[in-house]
């Protein structure tokens, strides 16, 4: 059960108060960061603004006391945004609470049925693909706001959005653009000054006292909210039904494997950064109690955050302790300073989420990932395109079957069945020897099979045997290099091996591998062939086809 053991249990052994310094230094400055990101995404996911910062006390705090992971920051993350804006849009607060409780109770399985490691098995452009999507779809929904359109009741749909957007482009507001510019250009800039101060808590900072004491007719968070509670979250268990859960139920097998995705990489990534190895099972089991808690407690979903997971390594952070740190400066934020969030300019917050989008976009990578195999790029726009203009879910569930489609095809192309020659042996030192015997007449024909199989390469299996010649008497097939059988495959066999008995053909198999073995055990298609007809090696197989053919021509 050491694979189930919160990090924070191994990281404390030996720890210092030097160490607490850094770790207390560093979680500061990750509760910085952390302030205008949980705000922004609070209200972008359809949610009040402290909705936002619960997330990040109760989910931050539980998944670096839990986690896997001695650096992990977790809270609120653009990769939810659309998803949960979606489930707020159609079942309401309640309907998000349950949908996050559930996939709080599917990460949780997930980790104690050891399925860490099967996240790596989604392919990169997939992810790529989504979260590039994600990143274009949190641009556009904040481009009324940047703007200051003042535009109500907003289009669901992305291509809705945007239409209404060019139709009303004539209400932007100036005074709005440009505090949204400026608070833009700190962002861009800040880092050249300072990499300790977050660019985003500047720019917010800037712009408030900006248009607080100018008077600027900017929207603010308290114009859209009225005052911000700075009120403890309270537990409630959301009222459910079997029909709700049943809808719901696609939605949080979505957050439950986008937060395993996003968790796992950032795990991965500041692994990288310090050399150190991260309990991917322990890592879904916080997380998943995580979104558990800040279900029910009102918040939305959470997962761990590259951002923040790299800027606590940079500041000093180590241990778990940082991340506890982070949750509980978050937690004195809330009660003494979060009515000031009122101030906020709504268009400050858009430039926030403008540069998320960016961040998640990765254009760069894109770009890169046009010099990959055409599969892998259709693989990449099709869940691109499907994340934008229909939803995350399909585009997740699109992408995964015409990536496991794709993979099929390329495993059975790689599959190979060719006549061998009596010549055959000459560029291969270890079987010269047993093609010596080889008869130079068409009555022995040997098929050589490379690569595993399936049902993929079943159909060749059949066109490529059902070629043999008519003089033919006995077929020796040569599975020295079929590393695996699976049922159809063995139906496709089954069939071949009434061809021979029609034809009056003996089949003949050598250097058949253990798993392929053990399949024709089990379908009893061994007793069909006859085990006295399987042999070792070729050599005893091309012996045992020479002593027939000598009977049949001296009989």
């Amino acid at each position: 059960m050491s694979i189930l053991r919160p990090k924070i249990m191994t990281t404390l052994k030996g720890y210092t108060r030097e160490q607490f310094i850094k770790d207390f230094i560093a979680g500061i400055i990750v509760a910085i960061v952390a302030l205008p990101l949980s705000i922004a995404l609070g209200i972008a996911s359809g949610v009040t603004p402290e909705k936002g910062i619960h997330t990040a006390i109760i989910a931050g705090f539980l998944i670096s006391l839990l986690g896997g992971s001695r650096v992990q920051i977790g809270g609120p993350t653009g990769a939810f945004m659309v998803i949960v804006y979606g489930i707020v849009l159609e079942f309401g607060i309640e309907g998000l609470m349950i949908a996050t409780v559930m996939a709080g109770v599917i990460l949780i399985l997930m980790g104690l049925f050891k399925m860490g490691g099967i996240i790596k098995f989604i392919p990169y452009p997939i992810t790529r693909g989504f979260t590039t999507g994600i990143g274009l779809v949190i641009f556009t929904s904040q481009i009324n706001d940047f703007l200051g359109m003042n535009l109500k009741n907003m289009p669901v749909d992305f291509i809705g959005k945007w239409l209404l957007i060019v139709r009303n482009f004539d209400a932007v507001d100036g005074n709005t653009v440009l505090v949204g510019l400026v608070s833009l250009g700190i962002m861009v800039f800040w880092p050249r000054i300072s990499t300790k101060i977050p660019g985003a808590l500047i720019a917010i900072v800037i712009t408030s006292i900006g248009v607080k004491v100018l008077g600027l007719p900017v929207e603010t968070i308290g114009d859209r909210f009225g005052e911000i509670s700075s009120a403890l979250p309270t537990f409630s268990f959301p009222k459910t039904d079997l029909t709700t859960v049943r809808m719901l139920l696609l939605p949080a097998f979505t957050i439950a494997i986008l937060g395993a995705i996003e968790s796992l990489l950032s795990a991965v990534v500041s692994d990288g950064m310090l050399g150190t190895r991260h309990r991917s099972n322990m890592e879904l089991v916080a997380q998943g109690t995580a979104n558990i808690a800040s279900g029910l407690f009102g918040g939305i979903p959470a997962t761990g955050a590259i951002a923040r997971t790299v800027t606590n390594i940079n500041n000093g952070g180590r241990t778990p302790v940082a991340g506890i740190v982070h949750a509980l400066t978050l937690l004195v934020i809330l009660i003494f300073f979060m009515p000031l969030a009122k101030l906020i300019p709504m268009t400050a917050l858009a430039a926030v989420l403008f540069l998320v989008a960016y961040n998640m976009s990765a254009l760069s990578e894109m770009v890169e990932l046009f010099k990959s195999p055409k599969s892998d790029i259709l693989i990449l726009w099709v869940t691109f395109v499907l994340t934008v203009v229909v939803d995350l879910v399909k585009a997740i569930e699109v992408g995964m079957i015409l990536s496991s489609l794709l993979f099929m095809k390329r495993m059975a192309s790689t599959t190979d069945i060719k006549l061998i020659t009596a010549d055959a042996g000459e560029e291969d030192e270890e079987e010269r020897h047993a093609m010596d015997g080889f008869p130079s007449t068409r009555e022995i024909q040997v098929y050589q099979i490379n690569g595993p199989l399936f049902f993929g390469a079943a159909d060749r299996f059949i066109d490529v045997l059902g070629k043999v010649h008519q003089k033919a008497r006995v077929i020796l097939l040569r599975m020295r290099y079929v590393s695996n059988l699976d049922i159809t495959a063995v139906l496709a066999l089954k069939r071949f091996v009434g061809i021979c008995e029609h034809r009056g053909i003996i089949l003949l198999i050598s250097g058949i591998q253990p798993q392929p073995l053990e399949v024709l055990k089990k379908t009893r298609l061994i007793e069909l062939i006859g085990e006295d007809r399987i042999f070792s090696q070729m050599e005893e197989a091309l012996a045992y086809a020479n002593e027939v053919i000598k009977r049949e021509h001296h009989g």
